[in-house]
C-alpha cells in the first residue's frame, strides 16, 4: 500500500475512517449475537423468541437506516450523514452496554441498526469517490478488511477475556463504544466528497454536462432501464448471500451451543483460526479487484461458499460441520459475497444515485435477513435439516446471480489495465459477470 498521504486529500485516511463503518457494522452484528444470544441470555432470562426478535429488529432497523440514509447522503452530502449516524450508533451501543432488561435492549438494537444502516452506503460512496483512478475497487475492498477486523476484535475479546454472564457482554459493548467515539472525533476532520459536491452543484444549477453523473440524479431514474437491471441483480445477489452470512454472524454462537452442545468461548476460539487466512486472502484480492482476473477470483470464492454450506446440509450440524462452514465460507467471502457486492455498487451507479442505490439494496437485504432472523432460533431447532438445506440452496442461487446476471462494469475487464469504475455507464448490454 502507498502512504497515507498520497494526495492532499489523503485517500487512505478517508478509506480508513469512512471504512470503519464496516468495522462497526460487523462489531455490532457479532457482539449482539454473542452478548444477547450468549452472555445476556441466562441472567436476563431471554427466551429463543426474545433473542430472535431482538436480533431481527436490529437487522430490520439497519434496513430502514440504509434506505433513508443512502438517499439523504445523495441529497445532503456524505460527511453530514455519516457524522450524525455515528453519533446515533454510540448512543445505541451505550444503551446495550447498560441494559438490565429487554426494554433497553430493544432500544439499543433499534438505535445501532438505524445508525449503521445509514452510515454504510454513504461511507462506501465517499471511499469510492475519493479513491484515485485504478484504485477504487481496492479501497472499497479494503473496507471489507475492516469488516473482518471488527469480527476479529470481538472474537478475541470473547475468547480470552475470561468473563462470563452480564459483565462479559458489557465488556464487548464497551469496546464498540470506545471505537465509535474515537472514529467520530477523527471523522470530523474529513472534508466533503469533492465528486459529490461537484455533481450536486451541477444538478442544482441544471448545468449542461456530458456525464450521466449529472443527468441521473432523480430517484425515479433508479427504477428505469438501465439502472434497474443493476439494482435488481446486485440486490438479489446480496440478499441471497447475506442470509448465510447473517445467520453465522448473529446466530453462530446460538447454533453452536444449541445444536452442537459447545461453549461460547470454544466457538469464538475455533472461529479465530480461519481469520488470518481470510485476512491474507483479502489482501490478495485487493490486488486483483481492479483487474480482469477479478472474475476468476469471484468464481473460486462462490464455489467455496457453496461447498461450505453443503456440509451441514448433507451431513447435518455438528462441531465439525459448523466450524467448516465458518472457515471455508470465510475464505470464499474474501473473493465474493459482500466484498464484490460493494465494488459492483460503486461501479454501476452514478454519483447522485450511488448511495441511494446501495441504500435500497442494503435495505432489501437486511429486511429479508431481519424477517428470517425473527424465526431463525425456533426454525433451526425444530427443522434443522430443512434449515441448513435452504441456506445451501440460497448459496447456489447467489452464485448463479453473480456469475450470470450481474452486469459487467462500465469498462469491460479485457486488459490488465485498471478500469475506471466511477464511470457510470450502467451498460446492461455487456455480458454479465463479476
Amino acid at each position: 500500500m502507498s502512504s497515507m498521504e498520497d494526495t492532499p486529500r489523503s485517500p487512505w485516511k478517508i478509506a480508513v475512517l469512512a471504512g470503519m463503518a464496516s468495522y462497526l457494522d460487523a462489531g455490532a452484528l457479532v457482539t449482539s449475537g454473542i452478548a444477547i444470544g450468549g452472555y445476556y441470555a441466562a441472567p436476563l432470562q431471554l427466551s429463543a423468541g426474545t433473542i430472535g426478535s431482538l436480533l431481527g429488529l436490529q437487522t430490520l432497523a439497519f434496513a430502514a437506516g440504509a434506505l433513508f440514509g443512502g438517499r439523504l447522503g445523495d441529497r445532503f452530502g456524505r460527511r453530514k450523514i455519516f457524522t450524525l449516524s455515528l453519533a446515533l450508533y454510540a448512543v445505541g451501543i451505550l444503551l446495550l452496554l447498560v441494559a438490565a432488561g429487554p426494554a433497553l435492549l430493544y432500544a439499543g438494537v433499534l438505535g445501532t441498526g438505524l445508525a449503521i444502516g445509514a452510515d454504510l452506503p454513504v461511507s462506501l460512496a465517499l471511499v469510492n469517490e475519493e479513491a484515485p483512478a485504478g484504485k477504487k475497487g481496492t479501497m472499497v475492498v479494503f473496507s471489507g478488511m475492516l469488516w473482518l477486523a471488527g469480527i476479529v476484535a470481538v472474537l478475541v475479546l470473547s475468547s480470552f477475556m475470561g468473563v462470563q454472564g452480564m459483565p462479559g457482554g458489557r465488556i464487548l459493548f464497551a469496546h464498540l463504544l470506545v471505537v465509535a467515539v474515537v472514529v467520530l472525533l477523527l471523522r470530523l476532520t474529513l472534508s466533503e466528497s469533492a465528486e459529490w459536491a461537484a455533481a450536486r452543484r451541477a444538478a442544482d444549477t441544471h448545468a449542461t454536462a456530458p456525464s450521466e453523473n449529472i443527468r441521473l440524479s432523480r430517484i425515479r431514474d433508479l427504477f428505469r432501464a438501465p439502472a434497474l437491471h443493476a439494482l435488481l441483480a446486485t440486490g438479489l445477489y446480496y440478499a441471497a448471500w447475506n442470509l448465510g452470512a447473517n445467520t453465522l454472524g448473529q446466530f453462530g454462537t446460538f447454533l453452536w451451543t444449541a445444536l452442537a452442545k459447545g461453549e461460547v468461548a470454544q466457538f469464538s476460539q475455533l472461529t479465530l483460526i480461519g481469520l488470518p487466512v481470510g485476512f491474507v486472502a483479502g489482501l490478495l484480492f485487493m490486488r486483483a479487484v481492479d483487474k480482469p482476473s477479478r472474475h476468476a477470483w469471484f468464481t473460486v470464492g462462490s464455489g467455496l461458499i457453496v461447498l461450505a454450506w453443503a456440509l451441514p446440509a448433507l451431513l447435518g450440524p455438528s462441531k465439525f460441520t459448523l466450524v467448516a462452514v465458518v472457515l471455508i465460507s470465510g475464505l470464499g467471502n474474501s473473493f465474493a459475497g459482500e466484498a464484490v457486492y460493494k465494488v459492483w455498487s460503486q461501479e454501476l451507479f452514478p454519483t447522485l444515485l450511488r448511495a441511494t442505490a446501495q441504500g435500497v439494496t442494503m435495505a432489501f437485504t437486511r429486511a429479508v435477513a431481519g424477517l428470517a432472523a425473527l424465526g431463525t432460533p425456533a426454525f433451526a431447532l425444530g427443522h434443522t435439516r430443512l434449515f441448513f438445506g435452504l441456506l445451501f440452496a440460497l448459496m447456489l442461487v447467489a452464485a448463479f446471480i453473480g456469475l450470470a446476471l450481474v452486469p459487467r462494469p462500465p469498462k469491460a475487464l479485457s486488459t490488465e489495465e485498471p478500469m475506471a469504475p466511477s464511470t457510470p455507464a450502467l451498460a446492461t448490454s455487456r455480458p454479465p459477470g463479476a
